[in-house]
């Protein structure tokens, strides 16, 4: 029986790794659940699954769940990683908030299903040289750097020739630059495809969902941006293609069901029997593929500058987009600033080493207080 700690255990990914567990009771336990503030809906997961951790990012309501534990903050979620029950840490949380749990996971040895892109993007190089010293294991979640994960099963990293990921193109993805300099918040929360929380549904918009997706990868598969790419499939039904030096193409597909990828990493590295949808080549209807469109969508160039810039480059990019999709949320820039956003502050922020926690979370700190009064 593996225990799962689960953070992020009320959101869109959260509620698909609760169905993987409901399904998997034999073989995976969830021991402990975190969210951010939904204190009620929280409880509710607490009490169904019986954990003995409960806690919220922030204080506030938390009825009672019975959970043997509950608490607040990052310290609090910290120690529970520590707890010998848990041998997964399925990291769910949106954005730089999910760095705490993700270096602990690593600093514990435990098996890190990584759902949070920014953790990566943030500490790549640091959680790298921590899991080789401790053991951990680091199993991506996002759908399409598992299929890239199963793809390589095929053959080694020194065969690889380059990764493409996949991307749905988002809402805006037949939309003239005029039309996309006036969309609004809602037009740009309707993803086509999936049905993610807000932050990562505008990163979607923007392509910059697929630019942090790419450094993620650089950081994951050890790859330089020359063998990384992006190509654009409404249909969301192949995940990810590798090429090998052999001219050999792995390309990873199934239906658009985040449940898939997070049974896969919480079995790891075992396969299960899974009661999802299945994908028939028979009825899936044709498979089409774009080049991305990168004067429409320049978020992708702005990921290809941080994987050459290293250091701190990827915490000031994530940053400075967070900062950026929050004002647009709020009215207070145009849509096409958030790209805009990301790129001045990328300028104006220097790029130091990113060996040290202290010196990322400093390049976070400049990069918010730049980004906040940027004006495109």
């Amino acid at each position: 029986m593996r225990g799962v700690l689960l953070v992020g255990a009320t959101g869109s990914i959260g509620r698909s790794a609760q169905d993987v567990l409901r399904n998997r009771s034999d073989e995976l336990r969830l021991v402990g659940a975190f969210s951010g503030r939904n204190g009620t809906a929280l409880a509710a997961v607490a009490r169904e699954f019986g954990v003995a951790y409960a806690g919220l990012a922030v204080e506030g309501d938390l009825p009672d769940c019975g959970a043997a534990r509950t608490g607040f903050g990052e310290e609090f979620l910290v120690e529970c990683i520590a707890a010998p029950e848990v041998d997964v840490v399925l990291n769910a949380a949106t954005g730089a908030a999910g760095l705490a749990a993700s270096m602990a996971a690593v600093e514990q040895g435990r098996i890190l299903a990584l759902a949070n892109k920014e953790s990566m993007v943030l500490a790549g190089a640091l959680l790298n040289a921590r899991a080789a010293e401790t053991g951990a294991r680091i199993v991506p979640v996002d759908s399409e750097h598992s299929a890239v994960e199963q793809c390589l099963r095929a053959g080694g990293r020194d065969e690889v020739r380059r990764v493409l990921l996949t991307a749905s193109g988002g809402p805006f993805r037949t939309w003239s630059a005029e039309r996309i300099a006036r969309a609004t918040p809602e037009e740009a929360l309707r993803h086509p495809t999936w049905s993610m929380g807000p932050k990562i549904s505008i990163d979607s918009a923007t392509l910059m969902n697929k630019a942090l997706e790419l450094i993620e990868a650089h950081w994951l598969f050890d790859l330089p941006a020359d063998q990384l790419g992006a190509v654009v499939h409404p249909q969301s039904i192949v995940h990810s293609f590798v090429e090998f030096r052999d001219g050999s193409v792995m390309a990873q597909m199934g239906a658009p069901d985040m449940r898939v990828p997070i049974q896969y990493a919480l079995t790891w590295p075992a396969r299960r029997d899974a009661p999802f949808e299945r994908f028939d080549p028979l009825t899936c209807g044709p498979l089409t593929f774009e080049e991305p469109d990168r004067e429409r969508f320049g978020a992708l160039d702005l990921a290809d500058r941080v994987m050459e810039a290293g250091g701190t480059a990827g915490a000031v990019f994530n940053a400075a987009n967070e900062v950026a999709v929050a004002r647009f949320l709020e009215g207070a820039i145009p849509f096409p600033a958030i790209v805009e956003t990301v790129g001045e502050v990328l300028e104006r922020v220097p790029v130091t080493d990113a060996s040290d926690l202290s010196r990322i979370i400093a390049a976070d700190q400049a990069a918010r207080e730049e980004a906040t009064t940027c004006r495109t």
